[in-house]
């Protein structure tokens, strides 16, 4: 049975959910308003082993039906940008990731502004504090920021300076993020690259397993 956090953010985040096999092409308002971190998300899909649904401008969903045609949304992938309107935009495809029992893994970072010395700048696009971990002389060794896409589904970013890398710390800021989304009444997602495996072994150490859902959409890198 779906979480209802998880079905209550597919449908707010999307604009519907469910739906029946195939591909659904699907209107939202949301696609043509600025996302968590300003910028627009002109397509977003999520593909479960059973449903399919594509969310576009509403003045775009007449075009996208049309290319869609019967397509998997994988054949779809590189005529999306163009049919949404951002033609030189990137196509995104992604292990769509969820859990509601996060591993757990001892907590080892501290909740600390976007805005504190030192952060990368991909952390910087938080607008609410960030988990971070720094060695003893302050400097920044990894760290995972909360995208709050709506009330009810928060997407968990994490990355760690190589130097850094093969402790588990990725694994234990996921889980302790993940932790503090489930508190604030939200269920906690994951995505990542189909060839990440670095980043797949993150997720299934946190508690993210791999249902077979997939997430697409056309947005900035």
């Amino acid at each position: 049975m779906l979480d209802r956090r998880l079905y209550l953010h597919l449908a707010s985040w999307l604009g519907q959910w469910p739906a029946g096999p195939g591909l659904h092409v699907v209107s939202s308002n949301r696609r043509a308003r600025p996302a968590w971190d300003g910028r627009l998300r002109p397509a977003v899909g999520v593909a479960a082993p059973d449903c399919s649904i594509l969310s576009v401008p509403p003045d775009r969903v007449a075009a996208v039906r049309a290319l869609a045609c019967g397509r998997p949304i994988e054949e779809l992938l590189p005529f999306l940008p163009a049919a949404v309107g951002k033609p030189g935009w990137p196509a995104h495809g992604s292990v769509f990731r969820w859990s509601v029992a996060p591993a757990r893994l001892p907590e080892v970072g501290e909740w600390t502004p976007p805005t504190d010395p030192g952060l990368p700048p991909w952390l910087r696009f938080f607008s609410r504090p960030v988990l971070v971990v720094r060695d003893a002389d302050g400097r920044y060794l990894a760290g995972a920021g909360i995208k709050r896409h709506d009330a009810y589904g928060h997407e968990l970013a994490v990355g760690t300076v190589r130097e850094a890398r093969g402790r588990g710390l990725a694994r234990r800021l996921v889980a302790q993020a993940a932790r503090r989304v489930l508190d604030e009444g939200a269920v906690p997602t994951y995505l990542h690259a189909f060839d990440n495996p670095a980043s797949a072994r993150v997720a299934e150490a946190a508690g993210f397993p791999d249902r077979g859902w997939t997430s697409y959409g056309v947005y900035p890198s």
